[in-house]
C-alpha cells in the first residue's frame, strides 16, 4: 500500500525500503498520481528488485518521459533557453536569488547587469524593437518591480513584445506586508498585455510558454510573470517545455476578411485623391516589403507616423514625410484633403490627427487595417474595417490588384500629385543655419544622416525636441533603425535603448541622439556600457533647457519659463571620462563634422559628444494642442 513518499512500500524487509522509496520517486507520472490519490497498489518483492536492478546502480529509475526533478528557477532558465533567449537584462535582489543561482549554472543566456531596473526593461525593449524578438528582463520584488513599471508602460504603449520576470515574496507571506512586498500583478495590470502570478512551480513551464505566446502574437505587448521566492526554490518534476500552447480565451485573428479586402480595393482604386497612412504596426508585423510593393504598384503618396518611420523609404519621392504635430506641410495637408485614406497599422492618435472634430470636417472614406479590433473606430469612425495581421492583409491586397483588371485613375492621380508638389514647395523643414559660432541642432542630425546613410546604422533617441529633430532630419530608409518612445514619451530611454540595440547588433553603428535633460535620467548606464563593452555614440544636443517644455512655455505661456532651464549641468566630458569613456565638447558649427568623424573612428569606445546648440531653437512645423493638423505654426514668425 502506498501512503507517503518516505514510506513508499510496506510489508517488505527494511533492506528493501530504501530501494522502494527510490522507485517511487523516479516512477512514471501515472504511478505518482495514483500515489497522491492514495490508491492501494499491489507491488511484489520481485517487481521492486527487477526495477532496482534495471537501473544498474540501485538509483532511481529514469522514467519513460525523461522526467526529472528541478527547482522552479531551473525550470525558468530551461523555458528561456527553449524560447531561444540569448540575452536578459536585470538586477538581483533577495526574491530572485534562486533564479540568479540558476543563471550562474548555465552558459547559453548572457545576463547583463544594469544599474537601475528601469534601464533593464528599456534595454530589453530596445533589443526587441531592433530585432523583432521578445525582449526579456528580470527584476526583484518591491522596488525592483516599481522601478520597472516605467519601462513596462513604455513597451505597452508602443506594442513591444516583452516578458518581464519579477520576484515576489514567498507565497505564505503574500498579503502580510512582508519586506519588499508589493502587488506586482495589481500594479502592472493597466500597463501589460497580460500578467501571471505563479503559485506552483509545476505551472512554471506552461506559464512561460503562454507568456511568450501572448507577448509576440496578435498586437504584441509586455507580459509580466511574477514568481514567489519559494516557487523558484521548490523542486518539482519536470518533463520538458511544452511544444505548443492552446488558450481558449486568446485567439487573435491573423487573416483578414476577403470580402472586406475586396471592398477596400474597389474604393482605393476608384479614389481621386488617395493617401496611404502607416504606423508602427507595419514594422511590428515585418510588413515593410509588402507596404513598399503596394505603394509602388499604385503610385500613391505615403506617410509614416513617428513609430512607423522606415517602413517606407524616406528617400522615395512618394514619401511625404512624417505627419502629425511636428509633421510636414505636405503630409498633413494630404491627410486632411484626401478622399480615400488607407490606414495601415496606425491608431489615429492625438499627436497624428490633432482635433478629431477638425479632422472630420472634410469628408473622406477610411479603410483601416489593424490586428487589434479595439483600435478600429476608437478615435475616428472608419468605413471599411479589416481586422488581421498587416503583412497577411497587404499580401492579399497585392495579389488581388495583380489579378484584377481595375487600375488607378492616372489622370486624377496626376492632378493630386500636382497639388501635393505645391505643398511640398513650401520646404517646411528649411531652417536658418546661423553663423559658424552657433550650432543648430538640425544641422547635427543632418550631418549624422549624410555620414551614415549608406552605413549599417541605428538611431535611438530620448524624448523632447531632439527626438523630433531626429525624426524630421534623419531620413530612415529601412525599418527597425529608428528606436524611440512614441506613445508614453519616456525620457531616459536613449542610452538603454542603444545598449539593447548594440547588444543585438554588435557590428552596427549605434547613435543615441539625446538632450541634456533626458540623458541624465539613465546616465548611470554608462557604467553598464563599459562593463559589457557596448560602444555606442551619444550625441547630446545640449541647449541648457528642457527644450520641449521651454518651447511650449514660449508658445502657450507667453515665455514664462517655469523651471525649464538647467542651471547646474555637469561637465559631460569629465563625467564620460569618469565612467571610462571618451568625452568631446563641440561648441562651433565648423567642428560638428570633424567631431563626428573622429567619434566614428573610435569603433570600440563609447563616445559622449556634448554639442552646445542654440538654446532658442524650436521645432517647426508645430500644431498647437486642440488645433487641427493643417493649422500649423511654421516658424517663429507665427508665434
Amino acid at each position: 500500500m502506498v501512503r507517503r513518499k518516505n514510506h513508499c512500500a510496506y510489508g517488505f524487509g527494511s533492506k528493501f525500503r530504501r530501494h522502494a522509496t527510490s522507485v517511487c520517486e523516479g516512477a512514471p507520472k501515472v504511478f505518482r498520481q495514483r500515489h497522491s490519490q492514495r490508491l492501494i497498489m499491489k507491488i511484489s518483492k520481485a517487481e521492486i528488485v527487477s526495477a532496482v536492478t534495471a537501473t544498474g546502480t540501485g538509483k532511481a529509475l529514469t522514467p519513460a518521459s525523461d522526467e526529472q526533478d528541478l527547482r522552479g528557477a531551473e525550470i525558468l532558465v530551461k523555458a528561456l533557453q527553449a524560447e531561444g533567449v540569448k540575452f536578459i537584462w536585470g538586477y538581483p535582489g533577495g526574491a530572485v536569488l534562486h533564479i540568479y543561482d540558476a543563471f550562474y549554472k548555465q552558459s547559453t543566456i548572457k545576463h547583463i547587469l544594469v544599474r537601475h531596473e528601469q534601464a533593464a526593461v528599456h534595454a530589453a525593449d530596445g533589443y526587441a524593437r531592433a530585432t523583432g524578438e521578445v525582449g526579456v528582463a528580470l527584476v526583484t520584488s518591491g522596488p525592483g518591480v516599481t522601478n520597472a513599471v516605467t519601462g513596462i508602460a513604455t513597451a505597452y504603449m508602443d506594442s513591444i513584445p516583452m516578458v518581464i520576470v519579477t520576484g515576489q515574496v514567498p507565497t505564505h507571506a503574500i498579503g502580510l506586508d512582508a519586506f519588499q512586498e508589493c502587488d506586482a500583478v495589481g500594479i502592472t495590470r493597466p500597463v501589460v498585455k497580460h500578467n501571471f502570478l505563479v503559485k506552483d512551480a509545476r505551472d512554471l513551464a506552461e506559464t512561460m510558454k503562454k507568456a511568450f505566446h501572448i507577448a509576440r502574437s496578435g498586437r504584441p505587448g509586455p507580459v509580466v510573470v511574477d514568481i514567489p521566492k519559494d516557487v523558484s526554490f521548490k523542486r518539482v518534476p519536470y518533463s520538458g517545455y511544452p511544444e505548443s500552447v492552446e488558450m481558449r480565451s486568446y485567439n487573435p485573428v491573423r487573416k483578414g476578411h476577403g470580402g472586406q479586402i475586396r471592398k477596400a480595393l474597389q474604393l482605393l482604386l476608384a479614389a481621386k485623391r488617395p493617401y496611404v497612412y502607416t504606423g508602427g504596426g507595419v514594422i511590428l508585423s515585418n510588413a515593410s516589403a509588402e507596404l513598399r510593393t503596394l505603394v509602388d504598384t499604385l503610385g500613391y503618396p505615403c506617410t509614416n507616423t513617428l513609430m512607423g518611420l522606415g517602413a517606407y523609404p524616406a528617400s522615395d519621392r512618394k514619401f511625404l514625410g512624417m505627419l502629425g504635430m511636428h509633421g510636414t506641410v505636405e503630409a498633413n495637408n494630404a491627410m486632411q484633403n484626401c478622399d480615400v485614406l488607407l490606414a495601415v497599422g496606425a491608431r489615429f492618435d492625438d499627436r497624428v490627427i490633432g482635433n478629431p472634430k477638425h479632422f472630420a470636417q472634410n469628408e473622406r472614406k477610411i479603410i483601416h487595417i489593424d490586428i487589434d479590433p479595439s483600435s478600429i473606430s476608437k478615435r475616428v469612425k472608419v468605413d471599411i474595417p479589416i481586422v488581421g495581421d498587416v503583412k497577411e492583409v497587404l499580401s492579399e491586397m497585392i495579389a488581388m490588384i495583380r489579378e484584377g483588371s481595375i487600375k488607378p485613375d492616372n489622370q486624377a492621380l496626376g492632378a493630386w500629385w500636382d497639388t501635393i508638389e505645391t505643398w511640398r514647395k513650401r520646404d517646411c523643414l528649411k531652417y536658418d543655419h546661423g553663423k559658424n559660432d552657433v550650432i543648430k541642432p538640425q544641422y547635427v542630425v543632418e550631418t549624422i544622416w549624410n555620414m551614415t546613410k549608406g552605413a549599417d546604422a541605428y538611431i535611438t533617441s530620448d524624448v523632447g525636441q531632439h527626438q523630433m529633430w531626429a525624426a524630421q532630419y534623419y531620413r530612415f530608409d529601412e525599418p527597425r533603425r529608428w528606436i524611440n518612445s512614441g506613445g508614453l514619451g519616456t525620457m531616459g530611454v536613449g542610452i538603454p535603448y542603444a545598449m539593447g540595440v548594440k547588444t543585438a547588433r554588435p557590428e552596427s553603428e549605434v547613435f543615441c541622439i539625446t538632450g541634456d535633460g533626458s540623458v541624465q535620467m539613465c546616465i548611470q548606464e554608462l557604467s553598464t556600457c563599459l562593463q559589457y563593452n557596448t560602444p555606442i555614440k551619444i550625441v547630446s544636443l545640449n541647449n541648457r533647457y528642457l527644450g520641449m517644455v521651454r518651447q511650449w512655455q514660449e508658445v502657450e505661456y507667453e515665455g514664462r519659463y517655469s523651471h525649464s532651464y538647467m542651471d547646474a549641468l555637469p561637465n559631460f566630458v569629465k563625467l564620460a571620462e569618469a565612467y571610462g569613456h571618451v568625452g568631446m565638447l563641440i561648441e562651433r558649427a565648423q567642428d560638428v563634422e570633424p567631431a563626428l568623424h573622429e567619434a566614428r573612428k573610435l569603433k570600440d569606445r563609447t563616445v559622449f559628444m556634448d554639442f552646445r546648440t542654440d538654446p532658442t531653437e524650436n521645432v517647426f512645423p508645430m500644431v498647437r494642442a486642440g488645433s487641427g493638423i493643417t493649422e500649423m505654426l511654421l516658424g517663429s514668425e507665427d508665434l
